[in-house]
This record gives C-alpha cells, structure tokens and sequence, in this order.
C-alpha cells in the first residue's frame, strides 16, 4: 500500500468505530425493509444494501447444518462467495483463548486471582494497578487497562506483533478505571495474556488451542495464524473508504488472528454452549469469566457467532466489508436472519 492508502485504511476504521454510536438511514431502511421468507432472499437484499459478500451458516440441533451465500469472494475476479472460504474471524479469536485458560485454570496452571504483577513483573510501574489487575479482570475486560487499538493513527494497514510495540502505545498512560469497578473492551488484555499463557506453558499458545480444542473437536478448517493458509481459500476483504483488497493485511496475536470457515467456527460455538468442548469444572469455571457468543471486526472482515437458545440454533455470519454504515447494515441483517428462522419455527 501507498501512503495515501494506508491513510484511507486508518481513517475507515476510525469510522466504522464512529459509526457504532448513530443510526443512519441506510439502516433503518434495511431494518423496516418487509421480512423475506427465506434467508437466502434476506442475504441477497443485504448484498443489494452495499455488503460484498456474504457466508451464513446455520446449525439447528436435529437438523443438517445449512449453508447460505450471496455476493463476491473475490468482487474483482468476480468470484461468488464459497460456504467453504475461510474467513478472519477477528475478536471471535478471544472465544478460543478464553477457553484456553478456563481450561488451565481448572487445572491450577493459571491462577484466576493472580495478578499481572505477578505474571508479568516487568510491567509493574508501566501499566497502572499492574499489581491489583487479576488474570479473570483482564479475560472479563474489567482490568482498566486501556486499549491500545484506540490509539489515534493506530497503523491498522500493518499491525506490529512486537510486544514492545503495543506496550510502547499504552505504557504510562492513566487506567480507564479502578481494576474490577467497570467495563472497557481492550484487546490490551487479550494480548496480555497471550504473553501470559505463552510464559505459563513455555510455548505460544496456538499449540494449546490446536492440541486441546482444535483437534478434540475434528476442527481441519480452522487456523491460528494467516502464515498456515492458502492465501487463495481466504475470502477477500474490502471497506467502503478504500477500493483495494485487504485479505494480504496479517493481524497477528490473541486478540484476533484466527482464520477459519464458517462451520468450523460454528462447531466451535455448539461446543462451547452444550458443554461438549469442556468438562463440568471447566465449565464452570469458562461461564464466571466469560461470554458464550462474540462478534469480530478487522478492516474488511466483519463477523457475528452467537448461538440462540430458544430455538437452539448457532448462527454464524460472515460479510467481507467494513466502514461507514456497514457495521450497523450486517448486524440488522443477522437480526432478521434470526427472525426469519424463528418464524420458521413456529409458522402463524
């Protein structure tokens, strides 16, 4: 990239950020538009509203799984969207890693209370409360510790996967609050931790989540890293601020670097809610530190895992685009996807 494209790519994440606090009216329209009856009519009208390309997987328990695509893989070859192209699944990574260390902790490995001071002693002085932050704070978002990833001009064209780097970003700068007494996303922590879990095991922790979640669960299709892949299977990525492709940009780290298909992914999720990726204590120990769903965000990748008990159905949905309006568009579009498929439940 170019200066001035790398420019575009910092501002487009600056504004899709921004365009999670208003409803704009490209939105409204999607949300008042009349509910199809089907979902793949409900995809193609999202593709007629600006989104790419989009894959939607759907795990009724009982039932096949069901595929569903519309628009590009690839818009510039004119390739159509592939169920089967993996995708950057962004904060849905930090699932994986939560897992891992409910895991751990179940075993004593990783002491839920211990506190980052104790982990990591070098950061006791260049991180705020070092020494009050718990390891279950940082896995809850609770530390206080601010997020690097907010910072202005953060290079989101090249991400660094320096540790030095991040903490040069956050070090010395004042915590959002008092450890335990609030609330702020930070992919700080996950990154943390990742340097946490790599100290604990004496390895990084990607051989852990392949060896005891990957493997167990037959999960072929799901990657740590881009530098595992087959650049051609990655479903490209695009925002609405700049006209390049952004599949080539390596996001790297605990925080969101995981690649996988959809039904890989969606596996992943039945696992984690029916209690078969876990034992009873880990269990347990997984539902007092974390969430049991996740949406991911990276420029041109944007994605929603959640499973919905009611009708006890996993619905994963990937949308190759991200900007202005975008996020807003794709998160309507999975409601009503959600909608469709609860009507179909209990036709009237």
């Amino acid at each position: 990239m170019n200066i001035k494209q790398k420019i575009f790519v910092s501002v487009s994440i600056l504004l899709t950020v921004g365009s999670l606090f208003f409803v704009p009216w490209g939105q409204l329209r999607v949300y008042f538009t009349p509910l199809p009856e089907t979902v793949q009519e409900q995809l193609d009208d999202a593709i007629d509203n600006g989104l790419d390309g989009m894959i939607v997987y759907v795990d009724k328990k009982g039932q096949a799984p069901k595929f569903y695509v519309s628009g590009w893989k690839n818009r510039d070859t004119k390739t159509p969207s592939d169920p089967q192209a993996l995708f950057k699944i962004a904060s849905i990574t930090k699932l994986y890693v939560a897992a891992t260390v409910a895991k751990l902790a179940n075993k004593q490995e990783l002491p839920l209370d211990r506190t980052l001071a104790e982990y990591l002693p070098s950061l006791k002085g260049r991180i705020e409360y070092a020494d009050q932050i718990t390891l279950s704070m940082m896995v809850q978002h609770r530390s206080g510790i601010p997020n690097y990833s907010d910072a202005p001009n953060y290079p989101w064209h090249d991400p660094s996967d320096d540790t030095g780097d991040v903490l040069k970003i956050i070090s010395g700068q004042p915590a959002d609050f008092k450890p335990g007494t609030g609330y702020h996303y930070s992919n700080t922590n996950y990154y943390l931790i990742g340097e946490i879990l790599k100290k604990t095991l004496g390895h990084d922790y990607q051989y852990y989540i392949k060896k005891e979640i990957l493997g167990p669960l037959d999960l072929k299709h799901t990657y740590t890293s881009m530098d595992e892949i087959n650049m051609d299977d990655l479903m490209s990525g695009y925002t609405i601020e700049y006209d390049g492709d952004l599949k080539e940009v390596n996001h790297t780290g605990p925080m969101g670097s995981m690649i996988a298909t959809a039904q890989d992914v969606g596996i992943f999720l039945r696992a984690l809610n029916d209690g078969s990726l876990f034992n009873e204590d880990e269990q347990a120990v997984y539902s007092s530190i974390y969430v049991y769903g996740h949406t991911g965000l990276l420029p041109g990748y944007s994605s929603i895992a959640r499973y919905h008990k009611d009708i006890d159905t996993v619905v994963i949905q990937f949308v190759n685009t991200s900007g202005v309006r975008m996020w807003g568009i794709m998160e309507v579009n999975y409601k009503r996807i959600v909608r469709i498929l609860r009507e179909q439940e209990s036709p009237t």
